[in-house]
């Protein structure tokens, strides 16, 4: 074989590596979405190679694509967009110019992107929000978190708890002409475990008077303990969140320690003594038939005190909602939960579901089977999926008829 039959051989199985990627076979757009997840695996080997060489930590290399589609606080005919500070934390804020009848319905939106990534000004983000407040009529809070490895747990829950905190006192509620009865907290992946840490606190909180109508939590990640649920195996290298990207993210979460990554990737970062909250993961009995498939539950096995007691923020509910004692899900409102099939996260968020259920909480779970993780954002050109678009008119049409 010559040299160029050589190289062209060469470069044609390097291209196929990148593009092909089994995509599930009920997925529309197939190609469309295994050249998006080419860019994604391009950019998570990027990453990895420069935080190998010691140029740029592995998340300042995915954070490329945020800082790309920053998009400015622009007003249109429909909205006044402004970016402002509650009680000194950043927030992007959509107000519609449309009078309107009474007082005004409100949406806090907390975006997603593993505590790590993402943020108001990324176009995505920016035009949901956007959607959101011109279909509903309402006012939109999206709330710019620090994020991680700069910063972790819980600065990104207590940055969210501050600003949710803020708007829910009567004053500024009048100040924005909002109905203290229709106010709704939401949020996707990361921030959909943010909005179920903060309708949890948000109960044992003496200080706030005022209660939240609704929850939505789209595609939320949940818990800290089971890293080889049904899901994450089914699902561990789908796109667009494969399982050793969530186990990043989970670790970069609380430290910049290699040994928790490790720990988790290997599912024994759960020491014995903490056992007992196995129970409120354990999806032998939380999960429907149609989810466990083939898989058999195994007993926990168990690691290293060590890792608990240096980090011990992965076994904080405010971390990991699911961990919560049935007791502290009691009072939660009405809660919109959309899973995806083809997502690490899916038994997360079933789970939850069940658990609210049986502690009497009315829960309304939307359940995708031709969807992926992150389906939401994808309503930006090159990267729109007809996928995305679906998937943000079922969330805010729910939003417009609970709210």
């Amino acid at each position: 074989m010559g040299t160029k039959s050589l190289c062209l051989l060469l470069a044609s199985v390097l291209v196929a590596y990148y593009v092909y990627t089994p995509i599930p076979e009920n997925m529309e757009e197939r190609w469309k979405l295994m050249l998006i997840n080419a860019a994604f695996r391009t950019l998570g080997h990027v990453a990895e190679l420069t935080e190998w060489l010691g140029l740029k930590h592995y998340m300042e290399v995915l954070m490329m694509p945020t800082n790309m589609e920053y998009t400015a606080p622009v007003s249109d005919e429909n909205l006044t967009v402004t970016d402002t500070k509650f009680d000194n934390v950043p927030v992007r804020l959509y107000i519609p110019r449309k009078q309107s009848s009474g007082l005004r319905r409100a949406v806090i939106y907390i975006h997603g992107g593993g505590w790590c990534l993402g943020g108001v000004a990324m176009e995505p983000y920016d035009l949901l929000s956007r959607w959101t407040a011109s279909k509903l009529n309402a006012i939109v809070i999206s709330i710019e978190y620090r994020l991680a490895p700069m910063y972790h747990f819980p600065t990104q829950f207590e940055d969210v708890y501050t600003v949710v905190k803020f708007f829910l006192q009567n004053s500024v509620l009048a100040q924005y002409g909002v109905d203290p009865n229709r106010i709704c907290v939401s949020g996707d992946s990361a921030g959909g475990n943010l909005a179920a840490a903060v309708a949890q606190q948000l109960l044992d909180d003496l200080e706030v008077k005022v209660n939240l109508k609704i929850q939505a939590l789209i595609y939320p990640a949940l818990q800290t303990i089971d890293l080889d649920l049904p899901s994450y195996k089914d699902n561990e290298n789908k796109p667009i969140l494969p399982k050793s990207l969530m186990v990043r993210f989970w670790s970069e979460y609380f430290t910049t320690d290699i040994s928790l990554h490790d720990a988790m990737a290997s599912n024994r970062h759960v020491s014995a003594e903490s056992s007992h909250l196995f129970k409120y993961v354990n999806w032998s009995n939380l999960l429907p038939e149609e989810f466990k498939k083939d898989h058999v539950y195994t007993n926990p096995v168990y690691g290293s005190s060590r890792i608990a007691k240096q980090y011990p923020g992965f076994l904080d509910p405010r971390a990991a909602p699911l961990l919560a004692d049935d007791t502290k899900l009691l009072g939660l409102p009405m809660t919109y939960v959309l899973t995806c099939e083809h997502d690490v996260l899916r038994d997360d968020g079933i789970m939850y579901v069940s658990r609210l259920k049986e502690a009497g909480v009315k829960v309304i779970h939307e359940h995708i089977k031709d969807a992926i993780h992150g389906a939401m954002i994808f309503i930006i050109s090159p990267t729109d999926l007809a996928l995305g678009h679906r998937v943000a008119n079922q969330y805010i049409e729910w939003l417009n008829m609970n709210l």
